[in-house]
């Protein structure tokens, strides 16, 4: 008997920490990156829980808003996830229009900075300074574009010692062509193709995610497609999935809860090729978990 109770404590022993081990608790904080003037601008970090000294894959979030406007908060949803399963996640603040009336050109800016920030000190963070993925939606996606295929468009105070070249790319419906066939052409003022990524594509930007409605109307899909061909031209890993009937920032919880789970599993399943990802998905109950907070 006393035998049998052993093999049973000991079996739920096994099921407790396989299922325990499946996610962790996340951590926040916030800091300073950066400050230009009197403005300050602020990381928020979500990282799992009993970390320790180990030095863990990295994905940094740029929110989205036109490069006029936006929330730190607009990832905050992924990037908690994200660190559940063993990644330290950054959502960015940077200056816009709204808020500090600036261009595009600044947007640009602070996006290598928060990249080079988080490599330069990426012991004191607890990260792979090796495995750092830079990510974004609309002209987030935009910015994380640009830290990979951008080179000439820094603030004069960054360590140019420190490459802000990200390790992968994710991006949600992207701003990836700042000409007349894209988005943002009059707000860059005859400027246009500076800052646009897919025309500075080269062999060597890392292995990218896109996901993009096939029906948006703010930043057509065709960009991507061609994005993703130039890519291909370069020998670049490039995975493009398109999302039939679906438009403009389709990927948001608050706007289509289904596709926000549906484009955080790619991203998972994306992370999880390169190695990025520990322990098992749990993206069915965290999923649930948001629907009853609704």
């Amino acid at each position: 008997m006393k035998k049998k109770q052993v093999l049973l404590l000991l079996a739920f022993i096994a099921l407790f920490t396989k299922v325990s081990a499946q996610h962790y608790e996340v951590e926040t904080q916030s800091f300073v990156y950066k400050q230009v003037d009197t403005v300050k601008l602020a990381m928020e970090v979500y990282r799992p829980s009993l970390q320790g000294n180990a030095k863990l894959p990295a994905i940094v979030f740029f929110f989205g808003g036109g490069w006029v406007s936006g929330t730190i908060k607009h990832f905050e949803l992924q990037a908690r996830y994200l660190a559940s399963r063993g990644m330290v996640a950054f959502c960015v603040d940077y200056r816009v229009k709204s808020r500090h009336n600036t261009s595009p050109f600044e947007c640009v800016k602070d996006a290598n900075s928060a990249m080079r920030y988080i490599r330069e000190n990426a012991n004191e963070l607890g990260v792979d300074k090796n495995k750092i993925v830079a990510a974004g939606g609309s002209a987030g996606g935009h910015l994380a574009a640009c830290t990979a295929t951008i080179e000439t468009v820094n603030e004069s105070s960054d360590n140019m010692a420190v490459s802000p070249a990200p390790n992968a790319l994710v991006l949600f419906n992207p701003v990836v062509d700042t000409g007349k066939r894209g988005y943002g052409q009059k707000k860059l003022k005859g400027r246009e193709f500076e800052i646009s990524p897919v025309h500075h594509i080269k062999k060597g930007v890392p292995p990218t995610l896109i996901m993009h409605g096939k029906d948006d109307t703010t930043v057509p899909y065709e960009n991507v497609v061609r994005f993703k061909n130039i890519m291909k031209q370069f020998g670049n890993k490039c995975k493009l999935v398109g999302y039939k009937n679906q438009v403009h920032g389709f990927f948001n919880f608050n706007k289509n809860p289904k596709y926000f789970k549906k484009t955080l599993r790619k991203t998972e399943l994306f992370l999880e090729k390169l190695g990025y990802l520990s322990g098992s998905s749990w993206l069915n109950s965290y999923y649930k978990s948001l629907l009853r907070k609704e």
